[in-house]
This record gives structure tokens, sequence and C-alpha cells, in this order.
């Protein structure tokens, strides 16, 4: 797992003041990689690190004569479309990266004009998704989620009995994985009615957002070859938000016997900045189970894992519906909760998805399923915070919602703070729902 380094310094302050104002999400202790190009141009996306209000242009960055040459190099691994190559690099080689961009866009160094000239504002760009991601696999890591949702449909037994003792998780849809802004048409499917003897196919009436994390793999492992508990966490890129839209009624009819289908692959939403796993080590904290519950099996034990394989990452939900947008009300909040609450940690889901010897790639995203908490007001979806649909959430507006209706935006934000150190954040994930495209079958 990353240390604590001359990187995470609380006193440390850089030369792009944007960077030192309290409560950025991206102060110089964060220096988290996406991909961008300025608005309204023809220009190649390219890799970034956002610093305050700015990025940091790194193919711009390579040609500087500043930077170690060992640097230049590895930042010309971030010139391309995406960050796959670099990912792919290692940890020693992120590390040595951060150190380096750290040290010259610190206060402490005389501004860098060089560096300087490689600065563009956020404002003025566009960003996609970061990496070619070759798999996609969403995990079911919340315990208080899988509890909640299973007394909507076993009350007397809500988890299965596997749950405490291997990380469940499915393969997704990497093809519908979009960047933070997202507009997508609400999604069609068959549905079976209450009441009704046959399903229909209809637009989604239950659709619902989940609010999770996305952890990108950067080094890779072999076909064949597992990944030990004490070296998945140098597996581990950095993490993004995600939002992973759900058509509750089409799933509730699909997903036996083998899982999700249509009622996932239609849209993912992830925030478009990368959080390094070295910006995170001050965040990190114990991971525990409730007493009493079963041990890991061994290959997904350590003292490292119970040490510090948890991260607190502070998480929120929003909803902005159309007469919010037109009576200029801010979108609310209906959801807090936080990571630290998750039964399986990081380490644990690359070290189980490659036990039986499959290829992890650099790019691959791992989803955590659904983040939800043990009080109320911690539901990452509004299948818990409803109950089903049977309890509608009010809003300052004066709407109400059980599921997400046609116009409805959804803001997913999340950050880290601790005593001692500086506060960092993900930034922000927002997607939109708009009306079903037409069906011949259902007009």
């Amino acid at each position: 797992m990353s240390a604590i380094n001359e990187t995470h310094d609380p006193n440390l302050r850089s030369w792009v003041e944007s960077a030192n104002m309290g409560g950025a999400d991206f102060p110089i202790q964060n220096l988290p990689f996406g991909v961008f190009r300025r608005k309204g141009t023809n220009e190649g996306f390219r890799g970034g690190v956002a610093i305050g209000d700015r990025i940091l242009d790194l193919n711009g960055a390579a040609q500087t004569r500043n930077l170690p040459g060992e640097v230049r190099d590895a930042l010309q691994l971030c010139a391309g479309p995406t960050l796959n190559p670099f990912m792919g690099a290692g940890h020693k080689l992120h590390s040595l990266v951060r150190r380096a961009l750290s040290k010259e866009l610190a206060a402490t160094a005389a501004p860098n004009n060089e560096l300087a000239s490689c600065l563009i504002a956020q404002s003025d760009c566009e960003y996609t998704v970061a990496a070619a991601i070759g798999d996609y696999t969403d995990f079911y890591t919340s315990i208080h989620h899988a509890t909640n949702v299973g007394k909507l449909f076993r009350p007397d037994n809500p988890l299965m009995p596997n749950y405490k003792w291997v990380p469940i998780g499915y393969h997704g849809r990497s093809s519908t994985i979009r960047v933070s802004g997202q507009v997508f048409p609400r999604p069609l499917g068959q549905a079976l009615a209450p009441g009704k003897a046959e399903p229909e196919l209809v637009p989604s009436r239950r659709l619902d957002y989940e609010l999770e994390l996305g952890i990108f793999v950067g080094a890779g492992s072999s076909i064949g070859v597992g990944i030990p508990i004490d070296e998945a966490d140098d597996h581990i890129f950095g993490i993004c938000l995600v939002n992973d839209w759900s058509a509750r009624d089409i799933q509730a009819w699909e997903y036996q016997p083998l899982g999700p289908f249509l009622s996932k692959n239609f849209a993912t939403t992830i925030s478009p900045w990368i959080v390094t796993s070295e910006a995170l080590a001050p965040f990190r904290t114990a991971w525990t189970r409730p007493e009493g519950d079963p041990r890991p099996l061994p290959y997904l034990s350590s003292p490292r894992v119970n040490d510090e394989g948890a991260v607190d990452i502070r998480l929120e939900v929003a909803i902005e519906t159309e007469k919010m947008r037109r009576d200029g009300r801010p979108p609310t909040v209906v959801t807090s909760t936080s990571y630290k609450h998750a039964y399986w940690a990081m380490a644990q889901l690359i070290t189980h998805h490659a036990v039986n010897g499959c290829e992890l790639r650099p790019g691959d995203l791992l989803a955590t399923g659904t983040l939800s908490g043990p009080t109320a007001g911690e539901e990452g979806a509004l299948l818990e915070a409803t109950v089903g649909g049977k309890k509608p959430i009010s809003l300052p507006s004066g709407e109400t919602r059980t599921f997400l209706e046609d116009g409805d935006a959804v803001v997913m934000r999340g950050w880290c703070e601790r005593s001692g150190f500086v506060r960092i954040g993900l930034g922000l994930v927002t997607g939109q729902v708009s009306a079903a495209r037409v069906h011949k079958e259902t007009t």
C-alpha cells in the first residue's frame, strides 16, 4: 500500500493559486489524472492532471526541461487519448511522476514558466473516459445495500448464504460507459407488470441510480496467475465515482438465473478524474467486520488489509428535477454515506477477481456496487430509500420521487478529509435521463 510521504504534507501549497483554496477538490495533495481537450476544437484528447481549477497538459509538460528525463518519458505515456499505457507502467513509476509534479508545482519552487504555459482552465475543456476499458466488473460490496434490498424480497433471510464468504460480482458492459455529463434515453426492456400473466416490451417505469466507486486497474496480471492479497494494492491505479444506472422493473424480470443484463448495460456514468491510490494514503483506515461474522478465507486475509484496507471516502447523491432547474433551485442531497462501510476491501476484490487465473489488464474497471451505510439517509439507491417504491422521498420543490422521471439529473460527489491532512475530492459525476426512444412495438 502507498505510504504517506512529502506529497501529502498538509503545509504544501502551490504557485497555482486556485489549488490553495480551502475545500477545493484538487489541491496539490491530490493531482488526479484524466483525459481532456479544449472545447470546440478538433484537438486530440490527451492526458492531464487537475490542479486547482486548471489542468496541467501532460503532453506539453513532457516537453519541458525542468522535469527529469525519466519523468518526461513517463508523461509521454499520457500523450495519447487513453491513459492505459501509463496505468500499466506500474505503481513505482506512478509514484515517481506524482512526486516530480508535486515538487515542480509547489509554492517553494519558483514558478516554472514552461510548466505554467501547460496549464489550461478546466472550464475551457471537455472530457472523455480516461481509459480504454477492456472489461468492466460490478461487485456487491455493501452489506447494508445487500441487506436492505434482500429484505424487500426475502424478509426472513435477506442475505444469500455466500455473501459473507465471497465477493459477489458480475461482468458488465463497457461499451456504454461514458464520462460525467451523460444524457441517455430511458431504457426499453421486458418487464412483467403486477397482475399481468405475460411480460411486455416497455420503457422502464422504475429507473434508479446506484452510488458506486470505480477502481481502475494499473499494472495487470497474466492469465493463469493470481495476485496475492498483499500485492493487490500495487495493481490499483486509482478510483473514480460511478453511477451504475439500473432499471429495476426490467431487472426483476430478467435477473434469474444469470443476473442483470438489459437492466444495467444501457448506461454507466463515471467521473472524469481518477484519484490515484497514493493520493488516498492518508485516508486509509482499519478494515473490520462485525463480531461473529466469518473471517475471510486465507487468500483474502492479511494483517495489512485489516490495518488499513478501508478508505474513508465521503459520498453524496443529489437529485435535480426539471422543475428545480426552471426555478433556479440547486440539486437536493438525498444520500450521505462513506465508503468505509464496505464489507469487502479493494484489495480483496482484485485478489478474488484473479484467483482463478483471470487476466486483469491496465484500464479494466471494477465497480464496488451500490454503497450504502448503516443508518437512514445513507441509502445508495432509490430502491432502498423508498423501500421498493412504497415510501416516496419529498423534495424541497414540492415534488416527490419513488424512481427517476424524465428530465431528472443525478449529481454524485466524493471527497476525503481527515484531521492533520488536506481535503481532497473526486470531483462530480452527473447524468440525466431523457424520454425513451420510440419503438415500433410500443407505439
